[in-house]
């Protein structure tokens, strides 16, 4: 389970990451996948609007946070 929960933060802090480049200048690559969070979640929500970096940046800090959880586990 601790491995499923670390996988899932790598994930996020790559999507964060990802996604804070994409806001930044385009993403060419693994576009599809890294940017889901940017492109469903971020850019469809309102109070969003102006703050997607900030966005991105907190979920590679939860994605981070929760991998160092899944480590201490």
């Amino acid at each position: 389970m601790r491995e499923i929960i670390r996988f899932l933060g790598i994930v996020m802090v790559l999507q964060g990451i990802s996604g804070t480049i994409d806001q930044l200048a385009t993403q060419p690559v693994f576009g599809l996948f890294l940017n889901l969070f940017n492109r469903l979640v971020v850019n469809r929500l309102d109070f969003l609007a102006g703050y997607e970096i900030f966005a991105n940046l907190i979920l590679a800090a939860l994605g981070g946070a929760l991998v160092i959880a899944a480590r201490r586990a």
